[in-house]
C-alpha cells in the first residue's frame, strides 16, 4: 500500500500563487508516476498535470498550460505542483495519484491510477 498526503493548499486572491507538494510513503520499492487531478463542487474529476517516474516526461490539462508546473524529487518521492496566475476557475478540491503500472507516458485519466491522497482545498477567490 502506498500512502499520499498532500499539502500546501489555502486561499489565495485572482492571479496569485500556490504550490502544493505531495509526499508518498508506505511500501515503496520503485519510484510511479504521479500525477494531479482537482475536483470542483458538482463537477467530475478532471486531469491537472502529470509526471513520468523519472521526471522526463510531463503532461498538463490545456486549462493549465503555462500557469501551472509539475516537477518531482525522487529521493524522497514527492511531487510539486507550482501554480501561478491562478483563476476562480481554479477553485477545488486538488489530489495527488500513483499509479503501480509501467505506461510509456503518464496517464490522463482518473482510470490510470492506483492510489490518491485525501485532497487539499485550494480557494481562489475574484
Amino acid at each position: 500500500q502506498v500512502y499520499l498526503t498532500e499539502s500546501g493548499g489555502g486561499l489565495v486572491q485572482a492571479g496569485g500563487s500556490l504550490k502544493l507538494s505531495c509526499v508518498a510513503s508506505g511500501r515503496l520499492n520503485r519510484n510511479y508516476d504521479m500525477a494531479w487531478f482537482r475536483q470542483a463542487p458538482g463537477k467530475e474529476r478532471e486531469f491537472v498535470a502529470a509526471v513520468s517516474r523519472g521526471g522526463d516526461k510531463t503532461a498538463y490539462a490545456d486549462s493549465v498550460k503555462g500557469r501551472f508546473t509539475i516537477s518531482r524529487n525522487n529521493t524522497k518521492i514527492m511531487i510539486y505542483l507550482e501554480m501561478n496566475s491562478l483563476k476562480p476557475e481554479d477553485t477545488a478540491v486538488y489530489y495527488c495519484a500513483a499509479d503501480r503500472t509501467f505506461y510509456d507516458k503518464p496517464p490522463t485519466t482518473p482510470t490510470g491510477y492506483d492510489w490518491w491522497g485525501q485532497g487539499i482545498q485550494v480557494t481562489v477567490s475574484s
